[in-house]
């Protein structure tokens, strides 16, 4: 029986050109897989179609849009999920799911070999393949750009070669990754990290320069999941459409940001993501009045480390997933109301309210109905400082000898 490859698959020239880069270097038959995390653009269909025209054997195409928002977007929004406290983890959150696919695809079909189309610079390579040794240990795994010297140069004249039913252009000079959790661009002229990003660069947001009227929008929460915008029921996924279109409207969730790949390179990367920073905002205050103090503290050093492990390609990992445990309790009272209004490329919460909210009116209130003991408060100070207070005395002593 002939060897089997699946090959994640886009649509785009680099893999559509792999299908038969592959077959001509290993002698195998290829099977394309393609996965809907809610990137827009061309239908499944149409997809599938290029796919099977361009020498796949099988196209396997699912939408996994809901299952992305559900599974992926919503622990990603409960950790408040950000890389360096900048990047929401766009694209190291949709490697997992094609991952999955792509191994229930492999067995499917017969498949004893995983491609996919990163180069040997970036950090898909490894979250494709860690999380393919991981769900499918006895799988190989093969990269046509880097294994196989598939440059773009040799990619469109091998498409052009073999009349590959794809555009070629060696115009458009940037790398871009996208789904419903945002959008990712770098190469080209932003590799010089002083030049400006120009208009051009951006699809999910408008310039936040001349925005219009202010939109006040309120997203309700359960259990650390928003279930309403504006009182209207919503899906993870209508949740996070609906701020993207909102949010991008007035530039929310423009990011430029310097970040440390995992295999050692800094990397310019500029991203979209109107609808997970907006959700990710309220989502922060919401938990500023519902979980309590120390374990809020905790929880942004979980957060942090899950956000790390995540980009690293470890969304299998062990410790991910108990780290996932912790934050899931963290979220059993995250339920309530917050209020924020979109202007000018931000979003600012000005109202927020819950039925498990920690906040008490009247220990905060300075006015009348003051129900804190103010008196306590001499004596918890002294005792807060005491461990400082003998050790400055000590350091005193010492240095008076």
């Amino acid at each position: 029986m002939t060897e089997r490859i699946v090959l994640a698959y886009s649509g785009g020239l680099d893999t559509s050109v792999a299908i038969g880069w592959i077959g001509e270097a290993t002698g195998a038959e290829v099977i394309a897989v393609a996965v809907d995390v809610g990137q827009g653009g061309e239908s499944l269909e149409t997809i599938r179609q290029r796919a099977l025209g361009c020498g796949a054997v099988e196209a396997y195409v699912a939408d996994a849009s809901d299952e992305f928002a559900n599974e992926y977007c919503m622990p990603t929004l409960k950790a408040n999920g950000l890389y360096q406290g900048h990047y929401p983890l766009v694209s190291a959150i949709s490697r997992p799911v094609i991952v999955k696919h792509l191994v229930k695809a492999a067995r499917e079909f017969g498949a004893t070999t995983v491609a996919h189309g990163c180069t040997g610079k970036g950090n898909d390579q490894v979250r494709f393949e860690v999380g393919i040794q991981t769900l499918g240990p006895d799988l190989k795994c093969i990269a046509p750009v880097r294994d196989l010297a598939l440059t773009r140069d040799k990619a469109i004249a091998f498409a052009e070669e073999k009349g590959l039913p794809i555009e070629t252009t060696k115009k458009n000079p940037y790398s871009i990754d996208q789904n419903v959790w945002g959008r990712a661009v770098e190469t080209g002229y932003l590799e010089d990290i002083w030049n400006a990003p120009t208009k051009d660069i951006y699809d999910y947001t408008a310039t936040p320069e001349f925005p219009p009227a202010p939109d006040e929008v309120i997203i309700s929460f359960e259990a650390g999941i928003p279930v309403a915008i504006d009182g209207v029921k919503v899906t993870p996924l209508q949740a996070i459409k609906e701020l993207n279109r909102r949010a991008g409207a007035q530039g929310v969730g423009r990011i430029d940001v310097v970040e440390d790949r995992l295999v050692g390179i800094k990397s310019r990367e500029i991203y979209e993501a109107p609808g997970a920073m907006a959700l990710i905002t309220a989502h922060k205050h919401l938990e500023d009045i519902t979980v309590e103090r120390e374990q809020a503290r905790f929880k942004a050093t979980v957060g942090q480390r899950w956000a790390e492990l995540v980009y690293d390609g470890q969304w299998f990992s062990p410790l991910k997933r108990s780290l996932d445990a912790f934050i899931e309790d963290t979220q059993k009272y995250v339920s309530g109301d917050i209020r924020m209004t979109l202007h000018g490329g931000q979003a600012i919460v000005n109202g927020r309210r819950s039925e498990t909210s920690l906040y008490d009116f009247n220990l905060a209130t300075y006015d009348t109905g003051d129900t804190f003991d103010q008196s306590m408060a001499r004596g918890f100070i002294e005792l807060w400082g005491m461990s400082a207070k003998v050790a400055s005395g000590r350091d005193i002593r010492v240095a008076g000898k």
